[in-house]
């Protein structure tokens, strides 16, 4: 058993995940970003990229209800949770965004989160680029989907290319601000974008246009 695995089941939210039943402790982050910036609205439609293993998807389905709906995508398949849509696909493929129009027919989100991170190669120049490119990718599906008003949370690891795309984010959306939840570990660079009220920017036409 490695060090890193110790401590990671030492560590209190994990354990913390394990007694309540949430499937990872980032279940607890996007908690305390709803705790702060109260985003995600009773019966409202929750759009999760990069879902798995589905610890957001569990906390957007407490705080939208029964009546509210919730669609988690990941690349990865994801065992299956009452009340929750998964759907396996590449959020960076028109492909995967046609399912999902599909899923929601015709209805536009209220919040849509990103939790996504790379696969990590230990070059942190290669891994921050990789994040922002997700980013990119998670904001081109918020921007074409949510309601007007809707609200956005993306997760980015900071470097240089961190500035260019709030001020990307700003064009699309009235208040942009970062937050680090208490439950991310004090070494992670990451850092959570939560943009609200989206300005309904988007001109209408085929969702898969401005992919490259």
């Amino acid at each position: 058993m490695t060090r890193w695995y110790t401590e990671k089941k030492k560590e209190h939210f994990y354990q913390e995940a394990k007694r309540v039943g949430y499937r990872a402790r980032s279940a607890f982050k996007l908690q305390q970003i709803q705790k702060r910036f109260h985003l995600i609205p009773k019966n409202g439609i929750v759009v999760d990229l990069g879902a798995a293993p589905g610890g957001w998807s569990q906390v957007a389905k407490e705080l939208v209800g029964e009546q509210g709906i919730v669609i988690g995508i990941d690349l990865s398949s994801i065992k299956p949770f009452d009340g929750i849509i998964f759907l396996q696909g590449d959020v960076t493929k028109p492909t995967t965004l046609d399912e999902l129009k599909e899923l929601i027919a015709g209805k536009n989100p209220d919040v849509v989160l990103s939790d996504m991170s790379p696969d990590i190669s230990g070059n942190y120049s290669v891994d921050q680029a990789r994040s922002a490119w997700l980013c990119d990718n998670a904001l081109h599906v918020a921007t074409h989907l949510l309601r007007p008003g809707g609200h956005f949370i993306c997760k980015i690891f900071e470097g240089e290319d961190t500035k260019a795309f709030l001020e990307k984010i700003k064009q699309h959306f009235m208040v942009v601000k970062t937050f680090s939840p208490e439950a991310s570990r004090k070494s992670s660079s990451e850092v959570y974008i939560v943009a609200k009220s989206f300005k309904n920017t988007y001109k209408k036409g085929d969702l898969s246009s401005s992919y490259s």
